[in-house]
């Protein structure tokens, strides 16, 4: 078919149709070695199709030959941009040369994309103008890469934003020393003059700051690029950073709009962001180094936080392994803190359930245990707690073993666990059943006065098995309500 195709485009058949065409069976997979072998060495009838007087064939032709990746491609294919009239096609050569070795050619194109910068162009033309700007930008950036700053800021002053668990954000404020720390909706606010004594807090989910003088952008693209390329945010990374400018962003956007219009919205803002500072702030959507996120307000603005990435948390890096049902370790952190009352120094504990043994390396970060026992019957899961448990420097028994199998010469003082959950291989009917036998095998290792810390998302389950002439709820926490995911704490009486 895609012979077929060509020959149509050979014999100046629909050409812009069979272009459209061609592209698209290339695109979806179609054997382009084939073609290339149809082809075979006389490639004029791209010197004719980059001349042809319908813009549309140019654009269609040049993006086949990026798609035919032919290296003596590259000439042809920039020498018909630098002629190009049309500029809702100008984007679609430098699309085409991206698959090629077109670093002969970075002079010109930083060149070009210097003159485009410097423009004001009508409303008619900012939208090809963008776009090849945004190509130029991506073309030069691939290149080049992207040369990472060092964080340097820990004793700037700061204004940052501690995102945590809606329902918890006292555990965390709890642990800051600046008592002038505010709680809001999602987290907290509060100054600090020193980083390294807010980054080891290990509830909260992220850490962001807030620039000094914009807290706040319009929606619309023009106004909000130019109150953010007119900011204190160049100055922000200057004075947290070695070395000068560029610095490489992404955004983030946090809104209600359909996400093909997010997408267009970030796209326009990015590069006129670049344009606007002169490639002092790049966007990059893969290489970057912090992170403009714009959040939807009830005023109908974004407001505007950053996220460093030059700033590493290096709170859960001994967690080197997960699996796709592993908890969150700032959520293992949190359910550690909420049962800190209950938790003891040198406790015996299990986890029937360990995974990658999240939970149990927490729960020994905050109040040191004495021997720590975890089983999976999943040994892939065993190896990855194994190695997990390495990189954190503590000392955790792991056994590849069935729970309900598992025996044991003592008594624990506390189970501490990720409860399992009906989701891909676990049917809800395996899990109620597993939930039955849990209590009745939980009773033979526990402790008289012994605690247990169920993280679950089957809490009626927990209630409908726990006999009261065993156990006693003693708290219960809701940790997500979207996800119907609890804490309970419970003791063997």
């Amino acid at each position: 078919m895609i012979r077929d195709t060509f020959e149509k485009i050979k014999e100046n058949i629909d050409v812009r149709q069979n272009l459209i065409q061609l592209k698209s069976e290339l695109k979806e997979g179609y054997n382009k070695a084939a073609l290339l072998y149809q082809i075979g060495t006389d490639y004029t009838i791209f010197d004719r199709l980059l001349k042809n007087e319908d813009a549309k064939v140019r654009k269609n032709a040049a993006l086949v030959m990026g798609e035919l990746a032919v290296p003596c491609f590259l000439d042809k294919l920039y020498e018909a941009y630098g002629k190009e009239t049309q500029l809702f096609v100008k984007s679609s050569y430098l699309t085409a040369v991206k698959g090629l070795d077109y670093n002969k050619f970075l002079p010109e194109l930083k060149e070009r994309l210097s003159v485009l910068s410097a423009l004001k162009p009508e409303d008619s033309n900012k939208k090809h103008i963008r776009e090849e700007m945004r190509m130029l930008s991506g073309l030069i950036l691939s290149a080049e890469g992207v040369q990472q700053h060092s964080f340097k800021g820990y004793r700037v002053p700061s204004q940052v934003v501690l995102l945590t668990n809606r329902n918890f954000i006292s555990i965390t404020v709890e642990q800051i020393k600046d008592k002038k720390a505010k709680e809001f909706n999602a987290g907290i606010i509060l100054k600090t003059n020193d980083l390294r004594e807010i980054l080891p807090i290990r509830t909260y989910g992220e850490l962001l700051f807030v620039p000094e003088d914009i807290k706040t952008c319009s929606k619309d693209v023009e106004k909000a690029a130019e109150a953010i390329a007119h900011s204190s945010i160049m100055e922000f990374m200057k004075l947290r950073h070695e070395g000068n400018a560029p610095y490489y962003f992404r955004i983030e956007l946090k809104s209600k709009l359909e996400l093909d219009k997010k997408s267009a919205f970030t796209k326009k803002l990015g590069i006129e962001i670049e344009r606007l500072t002169n490639r002092k702030l790049i966007n990059s959507t893969s290489n970057y180094e912090f992170e403009l996120r714009l959040i939807e307000n009830k005023e109908g603005n974004y407001n505007i936080l950053i996220k460093l990435f030059t700033l590493k948390d290096e709170r859960f890096s001994y967690r080197r392994n997960a699996t796709a049902t592993s908890i969150q370790p700032v959520n293992a952190a949190l359910i550690a803190a909420l049962a800190r009352d209950y938790l003891k120094e040198g406790a015996q504990i299990l986890d029937p359930f360990c995974g990658v043994g999240t939970m149990l390396i927490e729960r020994n970060k905050l109040v040191p245990a004495g021997t720590i026992y975890g089983l999976d019957i999943y040994g892939a899961a065993i190896d990855k707690a194994k190695e997990n448990t390495g990189a954190a420097h503590a000392v955790i028994n792991y056994i590849n073993k069935n729970f309900f199998d598992f025996k044991h010469e003592y008594l624990f003082d506390e189970i501490f666990t990720d409860m399992p959950r009906a989701m891909g291989h676990k049917e809800e009917e395996e899990i109620h059943d597993l939930y039955r036998v849990f209590f009745i095998k939980a009773k033979e290792h526990m402790k008289k006065d012994g605690i247990m810390i169920l993280y679950s998302h089957d809490r009626d389950y927990i209630r409908k098995f726990l006999t009261p002439q065993i156990y006693r709820l003693e708290k219960e926490y809701e940790i997500s309500k979207k996800e119907g995911a609890y804490v309970l704490i419970i003791r063997c009486i």
